[in-house]
């Protein structure tokens, strides 16, 4: 795991204000995805377990669009340079330095994880122990929003990402993952526009009970 981390640090660090300037506001064109996220908050509202992690979170701006939405929201992010570029542009919220496989937040203390398309770079073998980590930080009833990339295979597909090589999830699969890491999906959404590559975009609804 370590050394896959490495390298995918290594590849986001090379390209963070590149990023930054192509994925930033993409939000903006990509309603299906904005309702998930404001459904997701919404439902961590009503938990009263405001604190949220934004795992993964890149150059910060659905960490601010969570913290809009109502949440004590914050970013973790592998990524040195990722970290540097979100603190500059949302100087108001918090931003650390972290690994989703070993993430620096008290057991049991989040209201919500959101992992925005942050788990597709993951190799299958690594994801369920990735996700045992995510369920140990929410507070029973907490929730996390995962978003990936779908195939309708029967297998994980590895593809060539333009950062660092990926996976594609059959959802089935995906959600299987969720419940074996203890967790409870209740939602899920598929759509186009599908990626170039021909997959579509999934996100997944999970509750720890």
């Amino acid at each position: 795991m370590a050394e896959h981390q490495d390298e995918t640090r290594i590849a986001y660090d090379g390209m963070a204000e590149l990023y930054a300037s192509m994925f930033a506001d993409r939000l903006e064109t990509r309603p299906f995805a904005r309702a998930m996220l404001a459904t997701f908050a919404e439902l961590v509202r009503a938990t009263l377990t405001l604190r949220t992690a934004d795992v993964g979170c890149g150059p910060g701006h659905l960490t601010a669009m969570l913290h809009d939405l109502g949440l004590d929201a914050f970013g973790l992010d592998l990524s040195p340079a990722m970290v540097d570029h979100a603190r500059r542009a949302h100087p108001a919220l918090r931003f650390e330095e972290g690994r989703m496989e070993a993430l620096p937040v008290e057991d049991g203390t989040l209201g919500g994880v959101l992992a925005h398309y942050s788990m597709i770079h993951t190799p299958p073998a690594a994801l369920p122990a990735l996700l045992a980590e995510q369920v140990r930080v929410l507070a029973p009833g907490g929730l996390l929003l995962v978003s990936f990339f779908a195939t309708d295979g029967p297998e994980p597909i590895r593809f060539d990402h333009k950062v660092t090589p990926a996976y594609s999830w059959p959802v089935d699969s995906f959600a299987e993952l969720l419940t074996g890491a203890g967790l409870v999906p209740f939602a899920r959404l598929l759509h186009d526009p599908a990626s170039e590559r021909g997959f579509l975009d999934a996100h997944l609804m999970a509750r720890r009970p």
